[in-house]
């Protein structure tokens, strides 16, 4: 894959004016580092002051063509000249043949469109009390350590309890059991269960791929109980283990697993490229639960949003991006896993797949040369990266998690490991 020539570097330093302006007018939200990024070009960011980043990632595993991806741009300017946004009272040609591409890749059923995966999970949650109010059943099971959404039916359905504290009461019908506990779950259910809700692979909760045993289990449990089985693959989906979806290759060996499909996903994140987008899809059987006046947004599939997302999966496609995300991706974690046997003082462990991989830190209580007064090791190493010009993402306390573009070259790969490595190298003491 070619490299995209970044344009000239800032010359100034602006970091100081930068956060002043964040500082007097922008919500505290966030945990911010001390970095103010002004543009980017494929795989690579530049800050303010022209100092330039491999970005491992992506946005958050968002920027599936990596930054200022000229397609994208083109895909932009050409559908900003015809048609930006209509009411979804209307119909318009790109939202209908988005919906096609996406039920191509699960076997029919249908797409509902909105503007993030908090929202496409609201949906979900809709689609799962309409389809047991008739009955009473309302309550949705979700794992621990999931992640949801920030919105307060999100956080009830997340199963951390960190991102609930301040926001009680929480929304009701939400229960969380442990992850690829099928026992678990199954005496979990109750007269008022309804539904499953998990992710393929947690994202926040530390990069956990569910097991393919816990997926065909699941399967057969909410058969046999009329559950629906929802799965949130807005971190997890669009290409970034190698298909279409992580549970298509997670099961993709199991000769048990022909067939194999969830009742509704959540989508968001990469489906856009950067684009703010999000859907979800219902297979067949319901596809039509949420019916005139069910359901509704201003701004969900937007000509404008869909003609992007549209030029994304054409790329993916074209570029077979699905197959560079595996054979990278392997790459990368046994790179990874090389980590941990070399410096088993600071690494415990690799883990994830295709695109979306995770580096797991021993505890800092353990490890000597993390600092115990500092923040958490995973913290610690990502600043460490900062200073060397790589990105990535903390997860939790202990693992920094991996969420390159699905156009990373080999030799970018390269130079992110060469960097981790000698950071693994720099704590081992």
């Amino acid at each position: 894959m070619k490299d995209i020539v970044p344009p000239p570097p800032i010359v100034h330093n602006q970091f100081e004016t930068v956060r002043e302006l964040f500082t007097r007018h922008v919500m505290p939200t966030y945990g911010r580092f001390d970095i103010a990024l002004s543009h980017g070009a494929g795989s690579y960011v530049w800050d303010v002051s022209g100092r330039r980043y491999l970005d491992l990632g992506g946005g958050i595993a968002v920027c599936a063509l990596g930054h200022a991806n000229q397609e994208i741009t083109q895909a932009l300017i050409s559908q900003s000249q015809k048609l930006v946004h209509v009411s979804n009272l209307y119909y318009s040609e790109p939202q209908g043949r988005l919906a096609q591409q996406i039920t191509r890749h699960l076997s029919g059923g249908k797409v509902f469109f909105c503007n993030s995966g908090a929202e496409a999970n609201e949906g979900l949650y809709k689609l799962a009390r309409k389809y047991g109010h008739e009955e009473g059943r309302f309550e949705i099971i979700t794992a621990h350590n999931s992640f949801h959404g920030r919105t307060l039916a999100g956080i009830s359905a997340t199963g951390q309890e960190k991102i609930k504290k301040g926001f009680e009461p929480l929304v009701a019908g939400f229960q969380h059991v442990p992850f690829n506990d099928i026992e678990a779950l199954e005496n979990a259910i109750s007269p008022a269960t309804v539904a499953v809700l998990i992710e393929g692979i947690q994202g926040e909760g530390g990069i956990t791929p569910a097991t393919a045993g816990y997926l065909l289990a699941l399967r057969h449990l909410c058969d046999h109980k009329k559950l629906l089985l929802m799965m949130d693959g807005v971190q997890c989906g669009h290409f970034r283990t190698g298909r279409f979806q992580s549970f298509q290759r997670i099961l993709e060996d199991d000769p048990l697993a022909s067939g194999f499909q969830p009742d509704a996903i959540s989508m968001a994140k990469s489906l856009g490229g950067g684009f703010p987008m999000g859907a979800f899809w219902v297979r067949g059987p319901h596809a039509d639960l949420l019916g005139p006046g069910s359901h509704a947004t201003t701004f969900g599939g937007t000509p404008l949003g869909c003609a992007v997302a549209l030029k994304v999966l054409e790329v993916i496609e074209r570029d077979r991006l699905d197959q560079n995300a595996r054979v990278l991706g392997e790459w990368i974690k046994s790179e990874l896993e090389s980590l941990a046997r070399h410096h088993p003082g600071v690494v415990r462990s690799a883990r994830g797949m295709g695109l979306m991989l995770g580096l797991e830190l021993c505890d800092k209580e353990q490890a000597p040369g993390f600092d115990r007064n500092e923040k958490s090791p995973a913290l610690q190493f990502v600043n460490k990266l900062h200073e060397k010009g790589v990105l990535t993402i903390p997860s939790g306390n202990q693992i920094v998690r991996l969420l390159p573009p699905l156009n990373l070259s080999r030799h970018q790969a390269e130079e992110g490991i060469e960097i981790i490595a000698q950071t693994a190298q720099e704590f081992d003491v």
